[in-house]
């Protein structure tokens, strides 16, 4: 349990160090745009090998991940929904507002993503008894543009230094517990439901790329944002060969 908050306080920690690195300066669009299709990439490579991979082998040939994968799309495409009623969709982006009620929307979007990648490494750790490295990199790198954006969003809106670093420490541990959960409150599940559960996750992390990462790091860095995005795919893959071969 306590490797899995550790592990789980680490991954989720880019969002602390981003927050730090975008309270000291701003980035170029540009080099935010690179930055975030780099983290793509690396959790594309995530979603295939170590969510949707794993998944349909403890799934065992039955509709379980198909399920899972279409359930977590669909949670996380209403809770979007629910956020753009807000005007506070997408978290990242540079957002200028003196309005603090919109920073709310923006950091609970932030929220879901986190918690069920923190899920799903907890749940590693259950399974396997260590942490999945190329899990880990892809959610520590895809961390860092979200907290920069969101970071800047904030300084805009007239948010003080400290607070902005209060807000990002609270939710890196409230990641750890969800990767305390993931250890500890699924360990009694059957291998059907938690094949179900990494393919909600990966069904949630794929939809989020594909409605907000990508296209904000096309429109940021151009077309080498794409090149970004191969380069964060195959550093991922190679992370999971190594990993494997041992």
């Amino acid at each position: 349990m306590i490797q899995s908050f550790l592990w789980g306080l680490f991954a989720a920690s880019s969002l602390l160090i981003g927050g730090i690195i975008a309270s000291g300066f701003s980035p170029g669009k540009k080099t935010l745009g690179l930055i975030m299709a780099f983290g793509a990439g690396t959790l594309i490579s995530a979603v295939s090998y170590e969510l949707i991979y794993e998944s349909m082998k403890l799934g065992n040939g039955t509709g379980f991940p198909a399920f899972g994968m279409f359930a977590g799309a669909l949670t996380y495409f209403f809770a979007d929904k629910f956020l753009e009623s807000y005007d506070a969709r997408n978290h990242l982006k540079n957002v200028a507002s003196n309005q603090s009620g919109l920073i709310v929307p923006m950091i609970l979007a932030i929220i879901l993503d986190g918690i069920p990648e923190s899920i799903v490494i907890g749940l590693g750790i259950f399974e396997g008894g260590i942490v999945s490295a190329a899990m880990l990199v892809a959610v520590f790198i895809s961390n860092l543009p979200e907290a920069v954006a969101a970071t800047t969003g904030m300084k805009d809106g007239g948010w003080k230094i400290g607070k902005i670093i209060s807000l990002w420490l609270f939710i890196v541990v409230l990641c750890a517990l969800a990767s305390i959960a993931g250890f500890s409150f699924f360990s009694g599940l059957s291998d059907l439901w938690l094949s179900f559960i990494q393919a909600f996750a990966g069904g949630s992390i794929l939809i989020m790329l594909t409605n907000s990462m990508i296209p904000e790091s096309y429109e940021h860095a151009g077309k080498i944002a794409g090149l970004f995005t191969i380069l964060g795919f195959f550093i991922s893959v190679s992370v999971v060969i190594l990993e494997h071969s041992h």
